[in-house]
């Protein structure tokens, strides 16, 4: 014969576990007048025929046709107040499940304006904390027919969230401001995710309460992987495979080397890396004038002038209309021809 629970209650802290379900296995065989205990921190939703019911907040419930309407009449007048009768309850914890860890396992990649190559990858860490909004939702949503369901079994899908917002706004951020400014911002960036994500926690009856951000700051990672990337050419590459060798040999002091090789190794670095973008600008130099001149067409539309000049047609028609610029215009158009580019270009 099965046993009839007389008593509904999960007398646990619930430290790292959201939700509990009772029983664990199969389904509880209850009746009315059967007592529910649900502690100040827990809510309790009751399930049957994979359909969530009635919810019940803290304290001592009996199971009623007053305090259980929607399961009164799901069971329908076929029961009367001894006739027992199958359900699932699910304890879900109300408390906000603090310092949780996040941080990003790849780099993201952002755009690092008039500094070094134009690009860098940013890595950082920090904390989160979350709460339960909507029991019933995440019951339906998210927990389904799992005996329990932890923080473990939630982590990854919130902190992908986290990062996909992260990602977004660093990428808004950097398009006025450079790296060095963005490490200044952890504060400002960390409320503008909290406040982005919060519409993806709401939809699985969550609450993101707070988002720190500990550190924000360039990745170490190697030339190889910036290189894989397509981010290094060749020369920049050797030079930097060149300055990790001297990194490396500066922390290991042990290695026979010792404190003077260390700083050595750390003047070293500065010199190549000073070296491989002067070698650039170089090479880049002795390849202008010739691919300048090649390229240059006796007349141009400003759009052409702003792809010799590296700019923006708006900086090429705001030195037109100053009469900084000599063109002539047809109809709606500028010309402009190579001569007077020439004649600007001479200041």
């Amino acid at each position: 014969m099965a046993r009839i629970f007389d008593v509904v209650e999960y007398p646990n802290e619930m430290k790292d576990e959201i939700v509990h379900r009772f029983p664990e296995q199969g389904v509880a065989d209850l009746r009315f007048g059967s007592q529910v205990i649900v502690r100040e921190s827990q809510r309790a939703i009751f399930v049957r025929d994979g359909k969530a019911l009635d919810q019940l907040g803290p304290g001592r419930h009996t199971i009623s046709t007053a305090n259980f309407p929607l399961l009164t009449r799901l069971l329908g007048i076929a029961f009367d107040n001894r006739t027992p009768f199958t359900a699932e309850v699910y304890f879900v914890s109300m408390r906000e499940f603090a310092d949780v860890k996040w941080g990003t396992a790849q780099p993201i990649i952002v755009r690092n304006s008039g500094v070094g190559l134009g690009i860098s990858l940013i890595q950082g860490f920090g904390t989160y904390s979350f709460q339960v909004s909507d029991p019933q939702q995440f019951v339906t949503q998210i927990v389904g027919a799992s005996q329990s369901y932890s923080l473990d079994s939630i982590e990854n899908r919130l902190r992908a969230i986290l990062l996909s917002k992260l990602q977004d706004i660093l990428g808004t951020t950097t398009e006025t401001q450079n790296v060095l400014q963005l490490i200044g911002l952890v504060e400002e960036l960390g409320t503008a995710v909290k406040a982005k994500a919060q519409d993806d926690f709401a939809a699985i009856g969550l609450m993101l309460k707070t988002f720190y951000i500990a550190s924000l700051k360039p990745s170490e990672k190697s030339a190889d992987e910036l290189r894989a990337m397509g981010m290094l050419d060749m020369n920049v590459y050797t030079q930097l495979q060149a300055a990790d060798a001297l990194r490396d040999a500066a922390k290991n002091p042990s290695g026979g080397a010792g404190l003077t090789a260390g700083i050595g190794a750390g003047v070293g670095l500065g010199n190549i890396i000073s070296n491989a973008y002067s070698q650039n600008a170089a090479q880049n130099a002795q390849q202008a004038p010739a691919a300048s001149q090649a390229a240059v067409p006796a007349i141009m539309t400003p759009a052409d002038v702003a792809k010799v000049l590296s700019v923006t047609e708006a900086d090429v028609l705001a030195s037109i209309e100053s009469g900084e610029l000599k063109a002539r215009k047809i109809g709606s158009v500028y010309r402009i021809t190579k001569e007077s580019l020439d004649e600007f270009l001479k200041g």
